[in-house]
């Protein structure tokens, strides 16, 4: 060969091999896609509540022109709605991309204009952010982000009495960090543009806003400069203070005369309805000292009245201030127990709050009652109608918010368990046997407090812990209801423990008796917490937090500094001992560390973040997880958001710590990273709980997929597995706890099974027992979280999905652009569009005798799917002619019984019936055994059938019946018109017609007995419905039952004889003799 076609083949070869090589690639791409583009929404995370107590709510706004709407803007669980004053509450904020609320602001001009500021205005450590201002014209119906994103907390947002595109909005600004979009902010043209009118330094923002009622020109600003860190929290300094605008914000002095020359911190302000030129402010000082402020000449000079300050967990908390709409001179300060003063804030007193939770935030009243008042407070919405001297509990709001949750192994459903701000910790069902679902009646208070880690006993089922703030650990014995405070106490002349407020909790793997949990150091117990011995010396870096920056610099002594509230620095936040090798124990800190020993404690070794590639080198450490496979293998997950930096950080070890890799992968921005929990069969499946959603990875976590069915964007701070049921169990800091029923399928989640037309996962096994219902008719108020489908729940997955020829041709013409031609698709095309039967797909039921007992009708659209079989056969009755084809076959039949079953998933289309997956199967198991023992299931198919087959000849006998009575009467008219009197006919019409009518009373009762409901002897119909009541218990049928559908088949069958006679031979005689006398035919058939 020559050289140039040498070259020529080389040249030809080389880029064959490179369109081979880029068709592979782009086809991985293609099928690596696959993972995140399809739809898991069918895999519902199922709410369970509870609402026994509520969750902090932050701001409450009235419809002002319907008494019964109200807009409740809850801290950290979205924007709720009521039209009924609370009988129900509907989220109307859940798909927005915060859940974090400051303020709700409703248009007193458009009331359905509504107004959310996101990111709550308090300087707690668990506080959830922000992005902005919503906007709905619609009610709630339908939001739009409006800006201001980088505000990340708005405290107040007021609109024109008079012009509705003019808002107002406080924005205080980032808690962790400085900067952002901090100040007031005014709009002119409802919400497109802003422009920021008061400001102050880059920690300082507007925390409070108030609006004279005869002149909206005027405006009082409260602003608050103030800073959190891990370590510390600084309430005020030099940008705090109070400021004026008589131009409608355009400009503003700061109003000083009579108020504190020194450093002020959060300011509550409020203005008399009744005198406009009284104005009041509730301002913190130093050291969490403060007082009450009023000025009579609309904010020109102050006079303090006391020094009334919000106390308990800090003013920072609290601090919002109320003038009673009512009288003039009554004011409401809010804080751990709301203060009412009646002089214009001289005195205060203690407001009732017996049967009440504490912890007020606000309060909104009504201007017709004086007696009423709607008040927020950390366990939810409380209101009153006799002036605060009784008060209702609105117990139907899911917003509590977890910290940590564990589940138990009972059976047949298993417990939840959990820590709650402010609520204490709780424990619920899973699922119940109720009708209605899971009910408040059905949760119980564990421990008090602040509520934080739980954890089961895996032996002692009886025996859980539960722990208060600060590393308040207690062993709860849930058949005596003991709480035995177990704590690690330090030695004599040691120093305290420095536990953080969420201090950790594991029972050892290994071993069910032995307990480690951590303060500054690891405590190990050997004895379920009676004793402990200390197995580290301190793992932190052990600072003093006074000489941290804060504010951008160190601060003296002389500044506001406040730390009650807040947790120990330099504590141990995470524990995992590792499964596979006992000993081998990681420990995380707040401030950076990651500590790992191999020894069970003789020995640690410090892992530097420093020395992690893309990692904060002083991250808050937030889980550690041993891998449960590979003893060399642990993830870490960690954030740096209270230094302002809210990326997602998620880590892996392969050697015990030596080296890191990320596996945050595509996580998105703002998702902190609270938690990890790791399949127990299949090691690459790990799921993660963020700050806005739930994710899980089937590739080690290169790939990340947000579970976003039945879900609100909140954050999840806790995830655990319940191995035996296969169950993700969420805990969210906001809305409750969500259940993932069944979560193997994402087990088996890979291209190729993607790339399948279609897949039919294997079922769990189905309970088969008998729903009852323990709480009807306690009205619509009654909180009832969902229980999951009773039954089997098939889950099936479909690529493409099937569509009709009509939703074919919409769908290619809704791709074209709006400026090309819509072709008419032919009046053929058309006509095949109106006949078509469009595609189903069903999951086909078989038994153990591959007999089929149901087909359950589910979506045919691209993605994942579930669908429940009710455990009862297809309705066997006589079908109507003309009845519809309906949705869902699975209605109305009698109960199956427990045995081995199998299920297809198949395609009809175009007529054709196609397999596509499976046959699968799965038992149908009794929950529970009786206390007697019932029929046998052989005993009870036996009978099902003889009464489906009774069913159909009463049935058939009915309509036959109905009919012939029908036909009668048809008769009697045609022979009214006939050509030819026909006496003798019309009498034996007549006698037709009594022998017709006395079958209908042996088959339903005498008609004139019924109008009164008098009793009848018993009849076929009704000896049928006793076999029905047979088959409504997982006893089966007694002998009773038996011999009732045995008697009134027998009763039956005469009425059949005498009735086919009629139907057969006499009225069909009569009609050709009525023909025969002239009269016209009549119609056969039915209408």
């Amino acid at each position: 060969m020559c050289l140039s076609l040498l070259k020529k083949a080389l040249s030809l070869s080389i880029l064959f091999l490179f369109f081979l090589v880029g068709s592979v690639s782009i086809q991985a791409q293609d099928d690596d896609s696959l993972v995140s583009e399809t739809n898991y929404d069918a895999l519902e995370l199922r709410s369970i509540g509870p609402a026994i107590n509520g969750g902090r709510i932050a701001d409450i706004d009235f419809h002002p022109k319907e008494e019964g709407t109200w807009y409740v803007g809850v801290g950290s669980g979205n924007v709720w709605k009521t039209t009924n004053a609370g009988t129900t509450f509907e989220p109307i904020f859940d798909d927005q991309s915060s859940y974090s609320i400051g303020s709700v602001e409703v248009d007193p001009n458009r009331p359905n204009i509504v107004w959310v500021g996101t990111g709550e205005n308090v300087g707690g450590r668990h506080v959830g952010y922000g992005d902005g201002v919503y906007k709905s014209t619609d009610g709630g119906e339908s939001w739009k982000n409006m800006g201001l994103e980088a505000s990340e907390h708005i405290s107040t947002m007021i609109v024109h009495p008079e012009n509705s595109d003019v808002v107002y909005v406080s924005a205080q600004g980032p808690l962790w960090d400085s900067g952002g979009q901090r100040g007031l902010y005014k709009t002119t043209d409802g919400g497109e543009t802003w422009t920021k009118v008061l400001g102050g330094n880059e920690w300082t923002g507007v925390t409070d806003l108030v609006m004279d009622p005869r002149d909206p020109d005027v405006l009082y600003a409260a602003t608050w400069q103030r800073h959190r860190t891990k370590w510390a929290y600084m309430g005020g300094g030099p940008g705090s203070g109070i400021h004026k605008s008589t131009d409608g914000g355009e400009t503003w002095k700061e109003v000083t005369r009579g108020l504190p020359s020194s450093n002020m911190g959060k300011i509550g302000l409020a203005i008399s309805p009744q005198r406009p030129d009284t104005v009041y402010a509730a301002i913190t000082l130093d050291r969490r000292t403060g007082g009450v402020y009023m000025s009579t000449d609309r904010g020109e000079s102050w006079t303090k009245q006391s020094d009334a300050v919000a106390g308990g967990t800090g003013p920072h908390y609290y601090q919002e201030l109320y003038a009673s709409p009512h009288d003039h001179g009554i004011l409401f300060l809010v804080s751990v127990v709301t203060q009412v003063s009646k002089d214009h804030g001289a005195n205060f007193e203690s407001m009732d709050i017996e049967r009440k939770h504490s912890d007020d935030h606000a309060i909104a009243f009504r201007e017709d009652d004086p007696g009423y008042m709607l008040v927020g407070s950390d366990g939810g919405l409380y209101e009153t109608y006799d002036g605060r001297e009784t008060w209702r509990f609105l117990d139907n709001l899911p917003i509590m918010q977890y910290y940590k949750i564990s589940v138990d192994d009972a059976e047949p459903f298993y417990n939840v368990y959990g820590g709650t701000q402010d609520n204490g910790s709780n424990s619920g069902p899973s699922r119940t046997e109720h009708e209605s679902g899971i009910r408040n009646a059905d949760w119980f208070k564990t421990l008090g407090a602040d509520g934080h880690d739980s954890a089961t006993d895996p032996e002692l089922d009886k025996i859980i812990y539960a722990e208060t703030q600060q590393g308040g650990l207690h062993r709860v014995d849930l058949a005596t209801g003991d709480q035995v405070f177990i704590q690690p106490q330090p030695r004599e002349r040691e120093d305290y423990e420095r536990f953080n407020w969420d201090a950790p909790i594991q029972v050892s793997p290994h071993d069910a008796e032995r307990l480690y949990h951590a303060s500054h150091r690891v405590w190990r117990s050997e004895n379920r917490g009676d004793s402990w011995t200390p197995i580290s010396g301190d793992l932190t870096l052990d600072q003093e937090r006074l000489k941290l920056p804060i504010m951008g610099k160190q601060k003296s002594w002389e500044n506001p500094w406040d730390v009650l509230a807040m947790t120990n620095y330099n504590t141990i936040t995470s524990l995992a001992e590792s499964p596979q090798q006992e000993g081998l124990i990681y420990a995380g800190t707040d401030d950076g560390r990651i500590q790992v020993t191999e020894d069970g404690g003789e020995n640690w070794r410090e892992v530097r973040l420093a020395d992690i590639e893309g990692v904060p080198e002083t991250a808050f450490i937030n889980d550690i997880k041993a891998d449960r496979f590979d003893a060399n293998t642990a993830y870490v997950a960690m954030d740096a958001h209270k230094n302002g930096d809210f990326s997602p950080y998620l880590i892996k070890t392969t050697d015990r710590g030596q080296t890191w890799t990320s596996i945050a992968g595509d996580l998105p921005d703002r998702h902190l990273v609270w938690r990890l929990v790791q399949d127990h069969v299949n090691p690459d499946l790990l799921f993660a709980a963020t700050e806005f959603g739930v994710f899980f990875t089937v590739d080690g976590g290169e790939e990340w997929v947000q579970l976003e069915g039945g879900a609100p964007t909140v954050a999840f701070r806790d995830i655990t597995i319940q191995r035996s049921h296969n169950d993700l169990v969420a805990g969210s800091f906001g809305r409750g706890i969500f259940i993932l029923d069944d979560y193997t399928p994402l087990r088996e989640l890979d291209t190729e099974l993607l790339n399948q037309e279609a897949h039919l996962f294997e079922p769990r096994d189905a309970f088969w027992y008998m729903p009852n219902e323990v709480s009807e008719y306690q009205g619509h108020d009654d909180y009832q979280a969902d229980n999951p489908p009773f039954g089997a729940v098939f889950t099936y997955y479909l690529k493409d999905g099937y569509q009709s020829k009509e939703a074919n041709r919409q769908e290619r013409e809704a791709e074209l652009e709006t400026d090309e031609d819509v072709s008419f698709p032919g009046w053929n095309g058309l006509e095949e569009e109106i006949r078509e039967q469009g595609p189903m797909v069903q999951v086909v039921v078989r038994d153990e005798g591959g007999t089929i007992v149901n087909r359950v009708n589910g979506p045919t659209s691209p993605g994942f799917h579930r669908v429940n079989w009710d455990l009862r056969h297809a309705e066997k009755d006589v079908v109507d002619l003309g009845a519809e084809i309906p949705e869902s076959l699975d209605d109305g039949g009698f109960p199956a019984t427990p045995g081995t079953y199998t299920a297809t998933l198949t395609k009809v289309q175009n007529g054709e019936v196609t397999e596509l997956s499976g046959p699968v199967t799965f038992e149908v198991t009794p929950l529970r055994e009786g206390t007697l023992e019932g029929a046998p299931g052989e005993e009870i198919a036996s009978f099902r059938q003889e009464l489906e087959t009774f069913q159909q000849e009463l049935t058939a006998a009915s309509n036959t019946l109905d009919e012939q009575i029908d036909k009668v009467h048809a008769l009697q008219t045609a022979l009214a018109r006939a050509e030819e009197e026909a006496p003798d006919l019309v009498k034996r019409l007549h006698d037709a017609r009594s022998r017709l009518l006395e079958l209908r009373e042996e088959m339903e009762g005498s008609e004139a007995k019924n109008q009164i409901g008098e009793r009848n002897p018993p009849s076929p119909s009704s000896r049928m419905f006793v076999g029905y009541r047979a088959l409504g218990t997982t006893y089966g049928p007694t002998e009773m039952h038996e011999k009732t559908v045995a008697a009134g088949r027998s009763e039956l069958a005469n009425i059949q004889d005498r009735l086919s006679e009629l139907a057969e031979q006499v009225i069909p005689e009569l009609e050709r003799e009525v023909r025969a006398a002239g009269a016209p035919p009549i119609e056969n058939g039915q209408d």
